[in-house]
């Protein structure tokens, strides 16, 4: 390892380095620029050094005509760099930031399989000032250096005025003579010759030389221009004007018809006061600009999306509320509470003329038609109807646009949403809502405050437009798989209809109405074509599905449509001849059923098992708890992917079952002399929350007790140590799932009673439904037989807080 010492500190380089060849280029310390690295061997050494520590040797070629140099081809001194920044482009090649380090002399290459690799040594001296060798001379040289490089930036255009100042900055002498030479237009040979002084002196003094012949060449090329332009008498100067006047009228020809175009539109297009003041000033720039100018091309979009959006369009609203009921209807099959709402507001809406559109959000598993209820309601409205996704949507530009200062800038979704429905009052869909992302970006879902709060999205400004657009008079639905995903702030702002997962016999009548007619049409057997008996469709929806949606039950049905229209076409069948699709002939066409349901044990078996119920983002699902008590010292085993909350509920549960050992008969100290193991079968899915406590309980004191549990009996609450049990959510997708398991009594908490009549009447009618505040009223609905009296007096002190907990265990 070698120290290069410089301004910022010291650095250490390594004996060897990867080496990249560069053409018609010699890269100086103190730099920092972009390259294009496309060669293999450069992009093979540029790999090697980010392996490393990110330095490498830029050597320049002798000759630049050379594809692939050898030894022989390059320089033996060069520029040892780090490396930045690494972007990765589409067509293979690298652009890479490097930061100059120092100088060095190579002593020997070495190849490598693809690629160089070079033996360096630092060349001599360091990379910044010696103080102890300023001379006088030294500085006059490098002070006349200045003055003649600021004439060289004044004289060159292909310069940035800038520079001067940045020049100005650096009191380093080795720094400034490498910043000169790396800004001098010269040939690859000359900078070479710069980079190989090594002597502070003699790099200045080259410098001066190369800056006067320089500047005396910029002013005989000026003495030049001056002759030749005097030499142009007036005559030939209006003759030379004209005939690139008439060229240049020629090459616009379109771009005047172009003009005339925006100007037509501008009239015509209905604005309010600020858009239409902002575009006439932005139509009168660009008149005076240059047509061929990239400012231009800005303005021209930006007039055109100004001159796109419906400011003041509107379509007129169907306010016939038995119309829209029919189309709803036609189109989908149940959701009441979210058709009622439209229904309500189509009401009011025919009532009072104007209303502020409702911003509602629809939550519910994949499947259940949130998508698609949208479309059906701007249908039964008669309005415009747009969808925006934002699942993965991670910027916020991309919901209120980008600056136009940015190239490339485009409004944001919201406002190219309102461009494509063309009026502005659609129905606007934001679909996924609960999937947004956030990073350094910004949040996406803090940008959508704005536009879905009722008191700030009449005047909703986006960026790239800087003007305010009235988003008011939308019907916004937004649509989630679950509100977890959404922001409080966001959830806050909108108005939450859940959408259970459907029923069996919603699913028969959907696939009888919907799927089946539109399957048989896409297949090419007609809307004639005899349908699946009813056990058919039984089997396909217990057995080949397993959804709260009807999605895999239209794909499982789209599956006997193919396998019946190549019967068809295979001359097996005729169309005329189809037959009612049954039971056993679903099988043959789709394979043995991927879900076969598994009895439940029943009887003495059944001892340390109970049905809970669990909400997912798919919809409700019954979760079996399984525990099991072994001899041992008393450790508690917990397994099947449990998140930190159900833990907690199991060691609740636990506990409130050593509270009351000697009223369930057990001996005070059972804890000390068996383990016990908590299982929650299907293992690979993480689970999580507190509504498994009481079935965990149950569980548990079946499995201590050795009294079976009901198998038709599911249940779901919270316990606490004391014994009550207390409210859960998702009470509605979990009835519907224990309902399509066949199960004939649901515990519920008590305070959960008002979720009874959101269930739907099928189910509500279908099971028997058990209200409890107590673990006791759980336990005398879920075991076959009790393991103590509910009469006994000291429970009841017990959970009447009378008496402390223990105070009856100790005896």
């Amino acid at each position: 390892m070698a120290t290069l010492h410089r301004i910022d500190g010291q650095v250490e380089i390594p004996e060897q380095l990867p080496v990249v060849a560069l053409r018609d280029l010699v890269f100086f310390p103190y730099m920092v620029l972009p390259l294009l690295i496309g060669r293999s061997a450069s992009v093979v050494s540029l790999e090697e050094a980010e392996k490393g520590d990110g330095l490498l040797l830029l050597v320049a070629q002798k000759d630049a005509d050379v594809e692939d140099p050898v030894a022989g081809d390059l320089h033996r001194l060069g520029t040892v760099i780090r490396v930045v920044q690494t972007t990765r482009l589409p067509d293979g090649t690298a652009r890479v930031v490097m930061e100059g380090l120092g100088r060095a002399q190579v002593e020997e290459f070495l190849p490598i399989e693809s690629g160089f690799k070079a033996r360096v040594r630092l060349a001599p001296g360091a990379e910044r000032e010696n103080p102890d060798v300023v001379t006088p001379e030294l500085e006059a040289l490098a002070r006349k250096v200045r003055r003649l490089f600021d004439d060289y930036i004044e004289s060159n255009e292909r310069l940035p005025r800038e520079l001067s100042g940045t020049v100005a900055a650096v009191q380093d002498r080795v720094r400034l003579a490498h910043l000169v030479s790396g800004h001098l237009l010269l040939s690859a040979m000359e900078k070479q010759e710069l980079l190989e002084a090594l002597e502070l002196e003699n790099h200045l003094e080259i410098l001066r030389q190369i800056l006067v012949r320089e500047l005396e060449i910029f002013r005989i090329e000026e003495k030049l221009d001056e002759q030749i332009q005097h030499q142009m008498d007036s005559g030939r100067r209006q003759l030379y004007l004209q005939e690139q006047l008439k060229a240049i009228t020629k090459e616009l020809g379109s771009t005047e018809g172009e003009m005339g175009e925006l100007e037509a539109l501008f009239r015509q297009t209905p604005l309010p006061p600020e858009a239409k003041e902002r575009a006439e000033r932005e139509l009168d720039r660009l008149k005076h600009l240059n047509p061929v100018a990239p400012e231009a091309a800005v303005i021209r979009t930006y007039l055109d999306w100004i001159l796109g959006l419906p400011w003041m369009k509107k379509t007129k609203d169907n306010l016939d509320v038995s119309h829209a009921s029919g189309i709803l209807e036609e189109a989908h099959y149940g959701l009441k509470e979210v058709k009622d709402r439209i229904l309500d507001h189509i009401a009011v809406l025919s009532l009072v003329g104007d209303l502020q559109g409702p911003i509602l959000c629809l939550v519910g598993p994949p499947g259940v038609g949130k998508t698609s209820l949208g479309r059906s309601i701007a249908t039964a409205l008669g309005r415009e109807f747009v969808r925006a996704s934002l699942g993965g949507v991670r910027d916020e530009a991309e919901i209120r646009g980008h600056r136009r200062t940015y190239v490339g800038a485009l409004p944001g979704r919201v406002v190219q949403g309102m461009r494509r429905s063309g009026s502005r009052n659609p129905i606007f869909l934001l679909d996924e809502v609960d999937k947004l992302a956030r990073d350094f970006h910004g949040d996406p879902g803090a940008a959508l405050l704005e536009v879905l709060d009722p008191e700030q999205n009449r005047t909703f400004t986006d960026h790239y437009l800087e003007l305010e657009f009235d988003l008011s008079d939308v019907l916004f639905i937004a649509t989630a798989n679950t509100l977890a995903g959404i922001p409080e702030p966001l959830r806050d702002r909108m108005e939450v209809i859940r959408i259970p997962g459907y029923l069996t016999t919603e699913k028969k009548v959907i696939a009888e109405r919907f799927i089946w007619p539109k399957q048989a049409n896409k297949h090419g057997l007609g809307s004639n074509a005899t349908g699946i008996s009813d056990e058919g469709l039984n089997l396909i929806i217990d057995e080949y599905t397993r959804e709260a949606g009807v999605r895999e039950l239209e794909r499982r049905i789209s599956g006997v449509a193919r396998k019946l229209a190549r019967a068809v076409a295979e001359g097996e069948r005729s169309v005329e001849d189809l037959q009612t699709v049954g039971q056993e002939e679903i099988k043959d066409l789709l394979g043995p059923p991927p879900y076969t349901p598994e009895p439940r044990e029943e009887g003495m078996g059944r001892a340390g098992i109970a049905n809970g119920l669990a909400w997912t983002a798919a919809g409700g699902e019954i979760l079996d708890v399984e525990v099991a008590v072994v001899p041992g010292s008393g450790k508690i085993q917990l397994t099947g992917t449990l998140g930190e909350v159900m833990k907690e509920s199991a060691f609740a549960a636990v506990t409130y079952a050593r509270s009351r050992a000697n009223l369930f008969g057990l001996s005070p100290k059972f804890h000390e002399e068996v383990d016990i193991h908590i299982h929650i079968p299907e293992g690979a899915t993480p689970k999580d929350g507190p509504s498994a406590g009481i079935t965990i309980a149950v569980a548990l004191i079946s499995a201590l007790t050795d009294i079976p549990t009901r198998s038709d009996v599911a249940m779901t609450g919270e316990i606490t140590l004391r014994g009550r049990v207390l409210g859960v959510g998702g009470v509605k997708e979990k009835a519907v799932a224990a309902f399509q398991g066949s199960i004939k009594r649901v515990i519920l908490p008590n305070t959960n009673s008002g979720d009874l009549e959101r269930i739907p009447d099928e189910v509500r009618e279908g099971m028997e439904f058990l209200l409890v505040r107590t673990m006791d009223e759980v336990l005398e609905g879920a075991l076959l037989t009790m393991p103590f009296g509910r009469a006994d007096a000291a429970a009841n002190e017990f959970l009447d807080g009378s008496q402390g907990p223990g105070v009856q265990l100790s005896q």
